[in-house]
C-alpha cells in the first residue's frame, strides 16, 4: 500500500473539508470530483490502492459510498435539500484494480414523498463495474416545496 498517498489524502481531507455537499470529510478523502448533467450528478474517483480489499481491488463499501453519494447529490441538486436512502441495491459486476471510476447518478422516477435513483459505475476503460438503485425520500423542505416531482 502507498502510505504516502494515504497520508496525503488524509491530510488533504482534513485540512479542507467542510459539512456542506460536494466538501464533506468522506469526500474529500475519497477524492471525488463531483458535477452535475442535465438531470444527473456525475463523480470521478481515483482509484487508490489504500482503498483496496484484501484481494486487491477496490472495497465493495467504496463503490456503495461513491454509488450512495452520487444519488444523493442528485437529489440536493434537483430539490435544493438532502434526503435520506431509505433502501439501496448494489450490483457489483467486475473487479476495479487501477484507473478512475465514473459514477453517474439520475432519476427513475420522482414523486413528491419518494424518489427512485439508479446510478451506474464505470471503470477507466468505460466498462460497468457497479449498477446500484435505491429509493430515497427527500428532505422536508422539498416535499412541501413541490420540487421532488409530481
Amino acid at each position: 500500500m502507498d502510505e504516502n498517498a494515504a497520508r496525503e489524502a488524509l491530510d488533504g481531507a482534513l485540512s479542507t473539508y467542510e459539512q456542506a455537499f460536494g466538501t464533506f470529510f468522506l469526500a474529500r478523502l475519497l477524492g471525488f470530483e463531483i458535477s452535475y448533467g442535465e438531470g444527473r450528478c456525475i463523480i470521478r474517483m481515483p482509484v487508490r490502492d489504500f482503498l483496496f480489499n484484501p484481494q486487491g481491488t477496490l472495497h465493495g463499501g467504496v463503490i456503495a459510498a461513491i454509488m450512495d453519494t452520487s444519488m444523493g447529490h442528485l437529489l440536493h441538486h434537483e430539490s435544493g435539500v438532502g434526503g435520506a436512502t431509505l433502501e439501496m441495491k448494489i450490483q457489483y459486476l467486475r473487479p476495479i484494480r487501477q484507473g478512475t471510476v465514473q459514477c453517474e447518478a439520475q432519476f427513475l422516477r420522482r414523486g413528491r414523498s419518494i424518489a427512485f435513483i439508479e446510478a451506474r459505475l464505470k471503470d477507466d476503460e468505460g466498462e460497468l463495474a457497479a449498477v446500484a438503485s435505491a429509493t430515497w425520500k427527500p428532505g422536508e423542505a422539498a416535499r412541501s416545496s413541490g420540487k421532488v416531482g409530481s
